[in-house]
């Protein structure tokens, strides 16, 4: 099948032929077993970053228990950090923005562009904070890395974190100063890529595996499919058979599957900043832009489910996925 066709053809989703339920805040019942709370883009500092943050914290409390850990997909600080590891902003921007109290778990961090871009060297500040401080929850131990959940050797979800600042798609030239942006570089891209290969050449133990990053590989967002992404990294998920793609980078809420591909490509990018419009809309099942919000990610040993929500908890969208990859919509 060419790239092409393989865009075209998305799969015709309705909650009816799929056994679907009904569309609310999940009940109690449904929200039984471990999961995880998702934004990416969210570093502003600014109420709308704010925002989220309560309607998170009071998820969790609806909940009755918290998360197991809060995913940061990138864009984790906008603009500039005076102070770096001393800065300011890693009070208010985290550790008080998404408190212990209801987000104890690791907070595990993926690098995006702006965290390349706004501060000089910050994705090495972002790396070296935890050890600087010992006892935070940020949890960014290097540019990519591998967490078994809930342990390594019984794991129901492998995640392979990645950092997706490929000098294609993230090195280009600054439109005032003409320099070229930071990005990695051209050893640690190869070095990225053989360590992603073998990973995903390993024996499977976990029912169910998923790749972290910041660029989406296809969005329906005002950034459209990262060509540096789907050339590189696109054809790997489809060969060892990847069950989700999770990212951020344009700001919306998303959830794309295509006909034939073992992937369910999910976006969750609206934890703060600026909220932006589609690009296009016509594949699915489902995409939403203008709006601010997150994901939920829960794990069993017979399904996955994710969840989007908007900033007033409602839910927007919902799915699981079976380890054999059956997708069945729950709205």
């Amino acid at each position: 099948m060419n790239r092409r066709r393989f865009l075209q053809e998305t799969f015709c989703f309705s909650a009816a032929a799929l056994g679907g339920g009904s569309g609310s805040l999940a009940s109690a019942e449904e929200t039984a077993g471990r999961y995880f709370l998702a934004i990416g883009d969210f570093g502003f500092g600014d109420e709308n970053q704010e925002a989220v943050a309560s309607a998170m914290k009071r998820f969790v409390e609806d909940a009755g228990s918290p998360p197991d850990g809060l995913w940061l997909l990138g864009d984790n600080f906008y603009s500039k950090m005076e102070g770096g590891l001393s800065s300011k902003r890693w009070q208010s921007g985290f550790e008080e923005m998404y408190p212990a109290s209801h987000f104890p778990g690791p907070c595990r961090a993926v690098l995006g562009n702006h965290d390349y871009h706004d501060s000089p060297n910050g994705e090495t500040v972002q790396l070296a904070y935890a050890a600087a401080h010992p006892g935070t929850r940020w949890t960014l131990p290097a540019k990519w890395y591998r967490v078994d959940y809930p342990a390594p050797e019984a794991p129901l979800v492998t995640f392979l974190c990645l950092d997706s600042n490929l000098r294609s798609v993230s090195g280009y030239p600054d439109l005032r100063s003409g320099r070229f942006q930071a990005s990695l570089t051209q050893a640690e891209e190869a070095a990225q890529m053989a360590w992603f290969q073998a990973e995903l050449a390993k024996p499977r133990i976990a029912p169910f595996l998923a790749v972290v990053a910041h660029h989406p590989v296809y969005s329906n967002g005002s950034h459209g499919d990262t060509r540096g992404l789907v050339k590189n990294w696109e054809p790997l998920l489809r060969q060892h058979g990847v069950h989700f793609y999770f990212c951020g980078h344009d700001h919306d809420l998303q959830h794309l599957e295509f006909k034939g591909h073992p992937t369910s490509f999910v976006i969750s990018g609206a934890g703060g900043a600026k909220a932006r419009e589609l690009k296009q809309s016509e594949r699915g099942p489902f995409s939403r832009g203008e709006i601010h919000g997150f994901s939920e990610w829960r794990i069993e040993p017979g399904r996955f489910i994710v969840r989007h929500y908007d900033v007033n908890r409602k839910l927007l969208h919902a799915f699981e996925k079976s380890p054999a990859g059956a997708i069945r919509l729950l709205e």
